[in-house]
């Protein structure tokens, strides 16, 4: 039992290092694809935290919405947008503009997590209460239909709409 609990940490800071890789990679790389495609490695890492998090569904969920229809999009939209799709030079990479993200970063994780620190002060993990799948489904379908079927209309009109800009041409 220890031994897998042993594999299952080592498995996770593996993990996320290469989730902690992949997302300097996305910001700092020049070329947009490959940018699209560190952001794949990125969320494929999440969808295998999740897997150790035994937590299946959302596991899945995140590689058929993130992986299957997001980065679909965002290579959709560099296509349509006529971006340059090799390396771009003139990309600045100032180092005035590096301190100023990364003090942007600092700051947004502090408010992360004193907000996290704020909510959940003195409860302990187990105490939290789980969902289970058959119960997110049914919020989705009841208590949250409306606001669901509303962004589902929204990405389609998104989508028509990028059809007739490339159409247009």
């Amino acid at each position: 039992m220890l031994a897998l609990l042993v594999a299952q940490n080592i498995a996770f800071y593996v993990i996320a290092a290469l989730i902690v890789f992949g997302a300097l990679r996305v910001v700092t790389c020049k070329n947009l694809v490959h940018a699209a495609l560190w952001l794949v490695m990125v969320l494929a890492g999440v969808a295998a935290q999740y897997i150790l998090l035994a937590a299946e569904f959302v596991a899945v969920t995140q590689v058929l919405v993130y992986l299957g229809a997001i980065v679909v999009l965002f290579l959709f939209g560099i296509m349509l947008t006529r971006a340059k799709t090799g390396t771009d030079l003139d990309l600045d990479h100032s180092a005035a503009k590096k301190v100023g993200a990364g003090a942007i970063g600092v700051l947004l994780l502090a408010v992360m997590g004193y907000a996290l620190w704020d909510e959940y002060r003195g409860e302990e993990i187990g105490d939290l209460a789980v969902q289970r799948t058959a119960q997110v489904s049914d919020s989705i379908f009841s208590t949250y239909l409306l606001p669901f079927e509303v962004i589902s209309v929204l990405l389609l009109a998104a989508l028509i709409g990028a059809i007739v800009l490339a159409r247009r041409d």
